[in-house]
C-alpha cells in the first residue's frame, strides 16, 4: 500500500494529502483524487452497472495496481438527513430496478432461509426465558433487570408474532421455483451516499447479488430511530415495487430486534436495553398499517 501510494504521489504530484478514515485524499493542481485500499476488484461491477444505465457511483480513474484504487473526488454537500435518506432510497430503488432478474431456485433455498430465521427467533426466546427465570428469583432488581421484567411480555409477544409471520412467509414461497435478485449494495448508510453535481453511492466492496430487501433491512436497522421509514418505503415502491413475499420478509426481518445483553456496567446496560425496546415499539408502529390493510383486504374478500 505505501509503495503504491508513493508511486501515485509521483504521478499526480499532490501539494496536500489527507488521511480520512480508510481513504487518502490527494489534492494536486490537476484535481483531487481519492485513494482506497482494494478489497475487491470493482471494475467489472462498474462496467456492468454502466451497461444497465446506472452511473451513480464514483468514477474509477486508475485500477492498474493490485492493492489500491484511485477514484475521482466528490465534494459532498450537506443537507437535512431526512431529505438525504429520501434521495438515497430512490437511488437504491433505481439500482435494484435496473439490475434485477429472476433466478431459478429449489425449495431448499427458502427452507434454509426459514431455518436460519427460526433458529435466531428460538435462540432469543431461550435467552429471554432464562433471563426471566433468573431475575424472578431476585428480591431486589437492578434498573436494567427491572426494565426487562416490565417488558418481558412485550418482548415475547414480539417474537411470537415473528414466528407466526415466518410460517406465513414460508407457506407463501415454499412451492416457488424462482426468486427475484439484483445487485445489492450491502453497505447502505447515509455516510455512503454523496451528492454534488450528481448523486453517488460509494463503498461498494461488500456488494452481492441477492434479494433487494437486504439493502432495506440493513438501512432500516442503522437509521430507524431518526427517519420516517413509511415515507421511504412508499418512495421505494413507486420505483421498484416489492412483491408480496418480499414485503412480508422485509417486515419480518426488521421486526426481529437486536439481542438484549447485560453487562457489568449497569448504566450502559439500561441505556442499551431501552434502545432495543424503543426499536420494538417503533418498528411495531411502522408495520401495523401494513397488516391492518391486509386484514381489511381479507375481510373484504370474505364478505363478497
Amino acid at each position: 500500500m505505501n509503495n503504491s501510494i508513493d508511486i501515485i504521489k509521483k504521478i499526480y504530484k499532490p501539494y496536500r494529502y489527507t488521511k480520512k478514515g480508510n481513504v487518502t485524499i490527494l489534492e494536486s493542481t490537476s484535481g483531487t483524487l481519492v485513494i482506497k485500499d482494494r478489497k475487491k476488484n470493482l471494475n467489472e461491477l462498474f462496467n456492468y452497472l454502466n451497461s444497465r444505465n446506472f452511473n451513480n457511483y464514483p468514477k474509477l480513474i486508475d485500477d492498474s495496481r493490485a492493492d489500491i484504487d484511485v477514484y475521482e473526488f466528490i465534494d459532498d454537500i450537506k443537507y437535512p438527513k431526512e431529505q438525504k435518506a429520501h434521495d438515497l432510497i430512490n437511488i437504491i430503488a433505481k439500482l435494484h430496478y435496473k439490475t434485477f432478474y429472476y433466478k431459478d431456485v429449489t425449495e431448499d433455498n427458502f427452507k434454509e432461509i426459514y431455518e436460519n430465521i427460526l433458529s435466531n427467533i428460538n435462540y432469543l426466546n431461550e435467552i429471554y426465558d432464562n433471563y426471566y427465570d433468573d431475575f424472578f428469583k431476585e428480591i431486589y432488581l437492578s434498573p436494567s433487570k427491572y426494565l426487562f421484567m416490565r417488558n418481558y411480555s412485550k418482548i415475547k409477544a414480539n417474537l411470537s408474532f415473528c414466528k407466526d409471520e415466518l410460517d406465513n412467509w414460508y407457506n407463501l414461497v415454499k412451492n416457488t421455483n424462482k426468486t427475484r435478485v439484483s445487485i445489492v449494495h450491502n453497505n447502505l448508510s447515509l455516510d455512503h451516499f454523496l451528492k454534488s453535481n450528481g448523486e453517488y453511492l460509494i463503498s461498494w466492496d461488500n456488494y452481492i447479488i441477492d434479494t433487494p430487501i437486504i439493502d432495506l433491512v440493513n438501512f432500516y436497522k442503522k437509521e430507524y430511530f431518526n427517519i420516517n421509514f413509511e415515507n421511504l418505503i412508499n418512495s421505494y415502491n413507486s420505483i421498484f415495487k416489492l412483491t408480496d413475499e418480499e414485503l412480508k420478509l422485509f417486515l419480518l426481518l426488521i421486526c426481529i430486534p437486536p439481542e438484549i445483553k447485560f453487562s457489568d456496567n449497569e448504566f450502559n446496560s439500561t441505556i442499551d436495553e431501552r434502545l432495543i425496546l424503543d426499536y420494538i415499539y417503533k418498528t411495531e408502529n411502522l408495520i401495523r398499517p401494513y397488516y391492518s390493510k391486509n386484514k381489511e383486504k381479507e375481510n373484504s374478500n370474505f364478505n363478497k
